[in-house]
């Protein structure tokens, strides 16, 4: 356990409420506790907000460019757990271990807050294989794809796969699977077994494309959750928040998903039986998509039927059909689908402007 007290830098973990729910997931990632600590104008600490809070808020109708303070009003949470600068290491493992939590925030007289204990990230490996989707035509992305698969079109000078693969890695994940179909030969010639990426990559070829749940029947015995990941698909999404959420939530399948406007240009009328009940004008909308990231239970895959396609909206269909339980990740970090040539062009200039700073 990690004690900050004398050494307390506030800067990394202190926010008030009027700041928004962009900047608390920024300084979330930022810091060793990914925790940020709200406190007010005296310095009297008000709660503690951690990266499922954050996404739990999004669940909730709250945006990244809302306050901690609505957030707060929308989504009650009770009074954080605290402990004092004075009581030992062993009270607060104990403390962590009653409420279920890794950090606790350390306060002094009148609730001012003065340090924090954390119980450190345990970055070794995850118990979790990974599938990567990379057997698409990309005919939409035509002429680039003519001769290079999607999944191998360049994003900042190394292949969009690469940087998949890397992020795997970088999770804990080192078992993947790849399903392959259009120009296969491409990407298993270039990334081989896996092992200068410090990979175990096996390939998984589809003479004619199965859909997701069907490139899933093909893994061979398959004992851990398994993370899909559409191979078109840059994001900075942290895997293992994933993974940890979908073990909270017990389900058989987790899909992460994001906020999607709709913009409409003109005012939407409603009305009843021919009169008029309401107008607005050029409201926007907001959905949640499917961010094509999937989380699946290995008893899920191993009772896969046989033969013919399935994708993975039929899966998720069957699961709410008999009332098994499948969760949403909503995602705030950065997403794009590069299923165009304006989205590959646009995912170039921001890889390119990220790296650069």
């Amino acid at each position: 356990m990690i004690r900050e007290y004398e050494s307390f830098d506030s800067r990394l973990y202190v926010l008030t409420e009027s700041s928004t729910l962009r900047q608390t997931a920024e300084k979330i990632n930022a810091n060793p506790a990914q925790i940020v600590l709200i406190v007010d104008v005296s310095g009297r600490l008000v709660n503690t907000v951690t990266d499922g809070d954050v996404r739990r808020a999004l669940l909730d109708g709250v945006t990244l460019d809302d306050t901690l303070e609505k957030m707060q009003q929308i989504r009650k949470k009770g009074n954080p757990v605290t402990a004092s600068a004075e009581q030992t290491d062993m009270d607060i493992h104990v403390l962590m271990q009653k409420h279920q939590i890794r950090q606790v925030p350390l306060v002094g007289e009148s609730g001012r807050l003065v340090g924090l204990c954390y119980q450190a990230q345990d970055l070794d490996a995850v118990p979790l294989r990974a599938v990567v989707m990379a057997g698409g035509f990309g005919k939409r992305l035509h002429p680039l794809t003519e001769s290079t698969p999607k999944p191998m079109l360049p994003v900042g000078g190394r292949p969009l796969l690469e940087r998949i693969l890397g992020q795997l890695h970088d999770a804990g994940i080192h078992r993947v699977n790849i399903a392959t179909h259009h120009l296969a030969d491409s990407i298993m010639d270039y990334f081989g077994d896996g092992k200068k990426l410090g990979l175990q990559i096996d390939y998984m070829h589809e003479l004619e494309p199965q859909g997701t749940g069907g490139a899933l029947r093909m893994i061979d015995g398959v004992e851990e959750p398994v993370l899909v990941i559409n191979g078109d698909i840059l994001t900075n999404l942290d895997f293992r928040s994933m993974f940890e959420f979908h073990r909270k939530k017990q389900a058989l399948l987790t899909v992460a998903v994001r906020r999607y406007d709709m913009n409409i240009p003109y005012g939407v009328v409603e009305s009843e039986d021919g009169l008029i009940t309401g107008l607005s004008e050029k409201p926007v909308y907001s959905f949640f998509v499917n961010a094509g990231i999937y989380l699946v239970e290995p008893f899920l895959i191993r009772k896969l039927p046989s033969g013919g396609q399935i994708q993975m909206t039929d899966i998720i269909q069957h699961l709410i059909d008999v009332k098994k339980p499948v969760a949403s990740f909503p995602i705030h970090e950065y997403w794009i689908d590069i299923g165009s040539v304006k989205d590959y062009e646009r995912a170039n200039q921001e890889i390119m402007a990220n790296e650069n700073r």
